[in-house]
């Protein structure tokens, strides 16, 4: 989260990426800093160590969404 408040305030196109287990963490770490609004994607907890064709196939999954997202249009109308 506090990746993705740093880089959103630089004025980039940013979409943090949080593990369910931190869902709510994040959310009051971007209500502290004043970005409650702050895009981010969940992702399954844990992703470190799950194995890399787990994280490419997680990848794979999130990535238009992502894409899209950092280019400002709403989640599932990437194309």
């Amino acid at each position: 989260m506090r990746d993705g408040i740093e880089t959103a305030k630089r004025g980039l196109p940013t979409v943090a990426l949080v593990t369910e287990e931190f869902w709510a963490q994040g959310d009051f770490v971007a209500g502290a800093a004043g970005m409650p609004d702050l895009p981010r994607q969940q992702l399954p907890h844990p992703v470190a160590g799950s194995g890399r064709q787990a994280m490419a196939d997680l990848a794979d999954r999130i990535a238009d969404d992502l894409i899209g997202r950092l280019r400002g249009q709403p989640v599932g109308t990437a194309s």
